[in-house]
This record gives structure tokens, sequence and C-alpha cells, in this order.
């Protein structure tokens, strides 16, 4: 348990914690620079082999995360027999997983399409919730979750579901409902873990474990000649992705949940996929057709639905 804070004055805590309205600032740019996340990454899926980018964009964030961490903690987090297999869980699912379905749908899929489609995580984190956990499942949020669903095939089939029956889903985008998959496997251990680890513990050695974890495969891919090839706007790419979508953009977050909670900062979550479409069709060029406007949103009123609080029934 912490241990119990002494009271301070009202100039003391000004002093030491930010305004609010420099938190909501924040928050704001922490949801843009992970909206960014899907236009650095479709530039580098472009020319660059997937478990190369992954492997740099994380050897970035792991030696930023180690120093923040320290800065922020006084220490290194601890890693040791009793807690490698799930911080590598971690590392496994949320890095080398995701990651190499990222950058492979990449290639082929816009970055907004992209950004939509894993906007669907909650959706499906609900139905495990409401099916393995028994959380309550109430006919609002089952709702929602078929909303979102439908958002996610009306965005796929270009405005015709039906069509999925013969035509079947691309490459690029079963690489990215891959994304939704370990992400969602991610943040179900990572509830777990982050009752035992702090949140920059956790995501710091899941970044050095899934580092680690895509070392073998970035080097059979070419990972000496990217190094020596990549001009500055790769660079700038995986520095962007490695610094600020990763270090920064985290800490911020975390810095947001402890200011206003974590359910006033989680509905910051949604504006993610608004901001990537928004990039991609500012900086990229990418259309913005009426299945993909008309899906998103269907996909962003679904996770809302399924995000509502369940009111308890009054008791007498």
């Amino acid at each position: 348990m912490p241990a119990q804070q002494r009271p301070t004055t009202d100039a003391s805590l000004s002093a030491r914690e930010p305004a609010p309205a420099l938190i909501y600032i924040k928050l704001i740019a922490s949801v843009t620079l992970w909206g960014g996340t899907w236009i650095a990454g479709r530039h580098l899926a472009q020319h660059v082999p997937p478990f190369v980018a992954a492997f740099i964009r994380f050897a970035i964030a792991s030696i930023f995360l180690l120093w923040l961490t320290k800065r922020v903690e006084g220490r290194l987090p601890g890693l040791n027999r009793s807690n490698f297999v799930s911080l590598a869980f971690l590392g496994f699912t949320g890095v080398f997983i995701y990651n190499a379905f990222f950058f492979t749908g990449l290639q082929t899929l816009s970055a907004g399409r992209a950004a939509l489609i894993v906007a669907a995580i909650p959706a499906v984190l609900s139905v495990y919730s409401g099916i393995v956990l028994k959380e309550p499942f109430p006919p609002l949020k089952i709702f929602g979750v078929l909303l979102s669903f439908l958002g996610v095939a009306l965005i796929v089939s270009d405005g015709n579901p039906i069509a999925l029956l013969s035509q079947g889903l691309s490459k690029g985008d079963l690489a990215i409902l891959g994304c939704v998959i370990s992400w969602s496997a991610y943040t179900l251990a990572g509830r777990r873990a982050m009752t035992r680890f702090s949140p920059h513990a956790s995501v710091t050695w899941s970044c050095v474990l899934g580092s680690l974890f895509l070392l073998i495969p970035a080097l059979s891919s070419g990972l000496p000649h990217v190094v020596a090839e990549s001009n500055w706007l790769d660079w700038f790419c995986f520095v962007f992705l490695g610094v600020l979508a990763t270090g920064l953009a985290f800490s911020w977050y975390y810095e947001g949940i402890k200011s206003v909670g974590p359910s006033r900062a989680g509905v910051f979550i949604n504006l993610v996929p608004v901001t990537a479409v928004l990039l991609g069709y500012l900086l990229l060029d990418e259309p913005l057709s009426h299945s993909l406007i008309a899906g998103g949103a269907m996909v962003m009123a679904g996770v809302w639905l399924t995000n509502r609080p369940v009111k308890k029934q009054a008791t007498a």
C-alpha cells in the first residue's frame, strides 16, 4: 500500500501538480500522438519489412522508457522469475504479435481505415467480459457490440458487407484484425499485471522483452541494411513512434488518469481513430469514402454504448 501522504497546502499543491487545463492538453496530445502512429506506420510499411520496423521502433522506445521510468520512479523496474512469464506475455502479444500485424496491414491499407478497424477492440473486450467474466451484459451493450462489428464490416467491405461472404477479407484486413485479437489479449493480461507492477514498469518491460522477441526476425529481414539505408524521414518516424507516441504519450496519459480519473481520461481514447483518419486525409491524401465515414461512426457509437456504465438497480 502507498505511504500515507501528509496534507498539503493549496500553494504547495499548485507548485507540484499541473493545472487541470494542462492535464487536458496532455490528454489531447497523447491521443493525437497515438493517432499519428498510423501515419508514421503507413510510411514505414511501404519500404521497411514489418519485423525490422517493429524492432527499431521498440528498441528506441525501450531505451527511452528505461530512462523515463528511472526518472519517474527513482529506480529501474525489477525483473525476476516470478514476474518474467506475465511480462513476457505482454511483450509477446502487445509488442511482437501486434506490431507484426500492424506493419503488415499498413503495407496495403490506408492509415484511417486500419485505425477504425482497431477501434473495435473495446467491443471485443466487452464480449469477453460478458461471456467469460460474467460481467453485466444488458441489451444496450449487446446492441453496441453488434453496431461496432457491423461498422467494421462496412469498412472492410467498402460499403457492401454482403460481399464479404463471396469475396472474403484482404490480407491487410486480416492483419489488422490480428491487431484487434493480439491487443485484446495484451489488455486482458495487462489488467492482471498492473495489479502487481506499476504502469511504467509493465509497459517498459513489455517493450524490452518484445524487442528481444523481434530481434532475430528483424535480423533475418535485413535489419543492418535498413539501418544503413534509411533516410531522415524514416528515422523521424522511428523516433516519433518510439519516443513521442510510446514514451511521452504513455506518460502523459497516465498523468491524466491520476489527475482526472480513468473514466474521464478513457473518453479521450475515442479520439485516436478520429485523429488517424484526419491526419491520413491531411498528410497522406487518403480519401474519405462514405463507407469509411459511416462505418467509423458506427464503430465509435458502438464503443460508446459498450462502455456506458451499467446502472445498478435500487434496492428497498
